[in-house]
């Protein structure tokens, strides 16, 4: 196995992002909060405007159908920024060492609304890091469609045999495993340091 392109997911392997860093304060009830997050701002409802859906229409959308939950609707996004936890520093520094030692090429592949993004690219320097980053926002697709990966391949001239992709989230990893990528499932750093080790990787 010759890895020559490392390719990153973003939130939950360099970017600690949590709903509940609003929301614990906003529902302090647990079960209320959990069930705001069960039926009204749901994964899969979040999901869509990583894959390009407006965060108006998608705020809009659900305030008509729970009126009575309107100010905590309209809090998802208003209060986006305030759901960044900041990085998750020791995969950070893995990054920098991989950047430093300039062996690999470092992409990174993200869901993650273009509305938002700009975001963290003001707020996390490491980000300028990468040689490319591909928003599913950004091209109306996302993780776990293999058309993502595809794209991610052909802009950037990888061939899939040789490149890892390391996500927090199981499904993404084995989407890209199915086009033929390496993967990793990213459970914490130290693990991440070992699994590349296993593939030879060296910094």
């Amino acid at each position: 196995m010759h890895i020559k392109t490392i390719v990153f997911d973003l939130g939950g392997v360099l970017i600690d992002w949590n709903p509940e860093y609003v929301f614990k304060d906003l529902i302090p009830d647990n079960d209320r909060r959990k069930f705001f997050f069960d039926n009204i701002c749901t994964h899969d409802w979040n999901i869509e405007q990583d894959a390009g859906r407006r965060l108006a229409d998608a705020t809009e959308m659900l305030v008509a159908e729970w009126p009575e939950w309107e100010s905590e609707i309209r809090a998802f996004y208003d209060r986006w920024e305030d759901m960044l936890g900041g990085p998750i520093q020791p995969t950070v520094e893995l990054l920098r060492k991989l950047r430093d030692d300039g062996k690999y090429r470092l992409l990174a592949l993200t869901n993650w609304s273009d509305e938002t993004f700009p975001v963290a690219l003001d707020r996390y320097e490491f980000l300028h890091w990468f040689e490319g980053i591909l928003v599913s926002g950004t091209e109306r697709t996302r993780k776990p469609f293999a058309d993502i990966y595809h794209l991610l391949l052909s802009r950037y001239e990888v061939e899939a045999h040789t490149a890892v992709f390391i996500d927090d989230n199981f499904g993404n990893v084995e989407a890209a495993k199915s086009v033929g990528m390496q993967g990793i499932h990213f459970l914490g750093t130290d693990g991440l340091r070992d699994a590349l080790l296993e593939m030879n990787v060296e910094f």
